[in-house]
């Protein structure tokens, strides 16, 4: 495969710019691709695909710019992953779009080498990320999709959407036709029922662990806090709010619904579930066993990293040393079952101890919900496709090992998904470090050819008594030694 020359030093536009498609795919020329959300997994497509000659592509996204996570970008809080799970180099170490070609055009090579990083810093993670989808050609913001149909008679895809200024106006309609679509629309944060009414009044100090950045002094500004969730961002949020209140003054409770505050599995085999072989294993499982599966595996993608369960532990230590007990609470095991405002600024959440069965009341005055994300449905986005698309037993769209939606033979045109496909794939579906695999997987199925080769095997572990995630292993290695 012909590599890409490298890099120039790129000319960074406007973030705060939505971008219009410079010339709307039609129904005489339309595209090849079509992507629809630019997030870490569609951005690491449209990386991809740029490396693929003929091959036109557009990826659109309704925000002005990019952005992953600005709430959670806490100073000095790192990724899980390492670097090398970038959106390119698991598929194609020598691609421009690589985090090791960004560092090259801001000149931080060197700095990066002696910082001997393996697993870098959150912001800098956004950073190239912005960086990539600023350079792009084929990435255009400010493009809302409204909704999605098939033309049976010219077997396209047809796509609405207006672009919008910079304020989110709607400014014109469009239309694009396109002969494949790839959806990475992302997830939304998750509020508890018992929450949301708090959660949705302005004035209530009840927020998503997604807005913690931005309402960070606000938060501190309050008498007692309390911090729901066992996960990394709640870990993460209730460690940068201990470092930031007085020693025998923290006044924090941190509580959640694991029975522990639990590190998250990250031994070498253990990992290997993280592997496209365990993610092809996992699609070929029964429908029942795949979905009793995925929750007993909270540990694999639920749990906190050694180093910030480390760095908690370490900063209560450090506040007993002139004797007494930091005050602070955190208690496993537990529910909220009700919530509801105290006085004028108070808010009480009843609790409920699943192993003890005991009931209790908490008083606080403000509440960060680090309870996780949720798949977009893609049901709204697709319901023109509705009658097309094949389902399992529960209602989902059935997703093939290409991750490719199962729809109905007189159509055509593929619809790949990026994101809800959990159920199918398992728990390495939304992980970073399987994103420019699963590009990879989606460019070699739409080109009928193979542009990023990929391994036969990736894990030292065989699932299954079968060996299907070795198969065929020996003749490819023997060939590899023959040259």
């Amino acid at each position: 495969m012909t590599t890409a020359p490298p890099t120039p030093e790129p000319t960074t536009p406007d973030p705060t710019e939505a971008t219009e498609p410079t010339a709307p795919a039609t129904a005489e020329e339309p595209l090849d691709l079509l992507g629809i959300g630019i997030g870490p997994f569609n951005l690491s497509l449209a990386a991809l695909a740029d490396g693929i000659p003929h091959l036109t592509a557009a990826f659109y996204d309704q925000r002005p710019s990019f952005q992953w996570h600005p709430g959670l970008l806490i100073d000095g809080a790192t990724l899980q992953v390492p670097f090398l799970a970038d959106l390119v180099t698991l598929a194609d170490p020598a691609s421009r779009w690589s985090f090791l070609s960004y560092l090259k055009t801001r000149e931080r090579l060197f700095p990066f080498y002696f910082a001997e990083r393996f697993h870098i810093h959150r912001a800098e993670y956004d950073a190239y990320c912005r960086w990539v989808a600023e350079t792009l050609t084929t990435t255009h913001f400010g493009q809302q999709v409204d909704t999605v149909r098939w033309n049976p008679g010219r077997a396209l895809f047809e796509v609405d959407h207006t672009h919008l200024d910079r304020n989110g106006e709607a400014e014109a309609l469009g239309r694009t036709h396109a002969r494949n679509l790839v959806i990475g629309i992302g997830t939304s944060p998750y509020v508890p029922e018992p929450l949301r009414p708090l959660a949705e009044a302005p004035t209530v100090p009840v927020i998503h662990s997604s807005d913690y950045v931005n309402q960070r002094a606000r938060l501190l500004a309050t008498e007692h806090i309390t911090v729901v969730g066992s996960g990394q961002s709640g870990a993460e949020v209730f460690l940068d709010l201990l470092r930031a209140r007085p020693a025998g003054r923290e006044r924090l409770t941190w509580i959640a619904r694991t029975p522990a505050f639990a590190p998250m599995e990250y031994s070498k085999l253990g990992l290997e579930q993280f592997t496209p072989d365990y993610t092809r294993y996992f699609h070929g499982l029964a429908e029942p066993v795949r979905d009793q599966l995925v929750p007993q595996q909270w540990q694999l993608h639920k749990g906190i990293d050694h180093d910030t369960i480390n760095a908690i532990h370490d900063e209560l230590y450090r506040r007993t040393l002139d004797g007494g007990w930091p005050d602070a609470t955190l208690t496993p095991g537990v529910t909220v079952r009700t919530a509801g405002r105290l006085g004028g600024t108070g808010i009480e959440l009843h609790l409920e101890h699943e192993q003890q069965g005991t009931r209790s009341r908490l008083q606080t005055s403000a509440v960060v919900l680090a309870t996780g994300y949720r798949e977009r449905s893609v049901d709204q986005l697709l319901a023109p496709l509705h009658p097309y698309l094949r389902r399992d037993a529960a209602g989902r769209p059935r997703i093939d090992a290409d991750h490719r939606l199962a729809l109905d033979p007189s159509i055509s045109g593929a619809v790949h998904i990026q994101h809800a496909n959990r159920h199918t794939h398992g728990v390495g579906a939304p992980d970073l470090g399987l994103v420019a695999w699963r590009s990879a997987v989606i460019l070699n199925a739409l080109t009928g050819k193979e542009p990023y080769p990929l391994p036969a095997r990736t894990s030292f572990t065989t699932f299954g008594l079968d060996g299907t995630a070795a198969s065929n292993v020996p003749t490819r290695t023997a060939a590899l030694r023959r040259g």
